[in-house]
């Protein structure tokens, strides 16, 4: 039998965000396998067996690794466009263009955005992925082959179009699948790459896009199907005043009841955004458990609002961040979403009670683990749970004046990232990524964006 190896993590300051936000000024942790061993104050314990990595973290605090709950990969070879639009308008601009992309295209564009995403702490990521134009080629396996070479955590939103420019929707005609097409490639897609298992690298949610560019049959049929196969559901809700207009226009209802009507409410259902919420939507996001992926740099980006951050965490509705897609946040960074959800909840009715530094690191953590139905496996640091966590470098200038760790780390610059584990293997060191050539994916991408950009100008 094969001994178990580990590594020993000691002298950190470690925020283990369980549920009693456990935190050790000074502590260690023990990595066994793909586990957390132990954990705890001090050093770790003398006479561990087969110990292959001791690693001195002082200057470090230690955190679960950053959970993404929403992002749109393919936007990575199309940022800078369109920048002072709103989201109806950008995505009148851009859909012409996303309709031209292809296999190599998506596979270029994944490479950066998981890259941009580990450097910076996000050890479980995920990707809503919905534009699949005829003859494009397998972009769900290229998307899955990106996260397996990065070797982050992933789960892929296998999104869908079926309402067209045609059907009173934003998508060109050529850029949406069929209602029958969509549900089989679908299924197909949670067939093969769908892992249930509790140290899981890849999963698969079912995820048809947004009201406005799908039907209510799919929307419905989705749904259906995703609790036949037993996975998790994902869509875009009450982004912005005009998708409350439209829904109350064409289905006599708002965005949430609008979702309770085909089935889009419940423990497994996650939603991005979700600006637009009153009262009585909360409550039923609430009262169902249904996930919120809370997105405050690309809101702002297209100035679609401030969602009620505080009061969904009062009303005890699960709630992550997410970086959402690089065409409206350009940084594709997760990390600094930590500081911006603070920051810009506090311009809402809550000021300065809205959020605080570790209700930011819990979203980020704890809060994405939950919306993506892996707080069992991943999010916090406890014994018994995957190893996937970040050492951030505290003790340079940038920080060298704040005395909490934790602070330092959400409202300080962007930490640097000194190492990263994901199932216990180490993914980024001294904040590059450990098994992809960065400087070779900035050339793919900067390649295939310009390769976009001229098929999308040729019409």
């Amino acid at each position: 039998m094969t001994a178990v190896q580990r590594i020993v993590i000691e002298n950190c300051s470690i925020a283990t965000v369980d549920a009693d936000d456990t935190e050790y000024a000074s502590g260690h942790v023990v990595i066994a396998g793909n586990r957390i061993e132990s954990l705890g104050a001090g050093r770790a314990p003398e006479g561990l067996q087969d110990v292959v990595r001791r690693i001195d973290a002082t200057g470090h605090l230690v955190t679960p690794g950053l959970v993404n709950t929403h992002h749109h990969y393919y936007q990575w070879i199309t940022r800078g466009l369109a920048t002072d639009h709103n989201l109806f308008n950008w995505l009148v601009a851009l859909y012409p263009t996303w309709a031209r992309i292809d296999e190599e295209m998506v596979y270029a564009a994944a490479q950066g955005s998981l890259a941009m995403m580990a450097r910076g702490g996000v050890t479980t990521a995920m990707d809503h992925h919905y534009v699949f134009p005829a003859g494009s080629g397998d972009l769900s396996g290229a998307i899955i082959r990106a996260a397996r070479e990065t070797g982050v955590r992933f789960t892929l939103a296998r999104g869908s179009m079926d309402r067209s420019e045609k059907d009173g929707g934003l998508p060109p005609d050529f850029a949406v699948e069929t209602l029958e097409g969509a549900l089989a490639a679908t299924e197909a897609t949670v067939k093969e790459h769908h892992d249930s298992s509790f140290d899981a690298m890849t999963q698969v949610a079912v995820a048809p896009c947004s009201p406005f560019s799908v039907s209510t049959e799919l929307l419905r049929e989705g749904a259906e199907l995703a609790r036949r196969l037993g996975v998790r559901l994902h869509t875009h809700g009450s982004e912005t005043v005009e998708e409350e207009q439209f829904c109350k226009e064409l289905f006599g209802m708002g965005p949430t009841d609008y979702f309770e009507s085909t089935g889009w409410l419940g423990e497994d259902v996650w939603m991005a955004h979700c600006v637009h919420m009153n009262d009585s939507d909360i409550a039923a996001f609430a009262r169902t458990k249904t996930g919120v992926a809370h997105c405050p740099s690309s809101n702002a980006r297209l100035a679609a609002g401030i969602a009620r951050v505080p009061d969904m965490l009062a009303a005890g509705v699960p709630v992550g961040l997410g970086v959402d897609g690089t065409a409206s946040n350009e940084s594709g960074e997760l990390h600094t979403e930590l500081r911006n959800a603070l920051l810009i909840n506090r311009l809402g009715a809550h000021r300065e009670a809205a959020l605080n530094a570790r209700q930011a690191l819990r979203l980020g953590t704890y809060g994405g683990a939950q919306v993506l139905g892996r707080a069992a496996e991943t999010g916090s640091l406890e014994a018994g749970k995957l190893a996937d966590l970040v050492l951030w470098k505290l003790d340079t200038l940038a920080h060298a004046s704040i005395a909490d760790p934790v602070t330092a780390l959400v409202l300080g610059a962007a930490a640097p990232v000194t190492a990263s584990f994901v199932n216990g293997r180490q993914i980024v060191e001294n904040g590059r990524l450990s098994h992809v050539d960065e400087d070779a994916v900035a050339r793919s991408t900067r390649e295939q964006a310009q390769r976009l950009a001229r098929i999308a100008a040729q019409g």
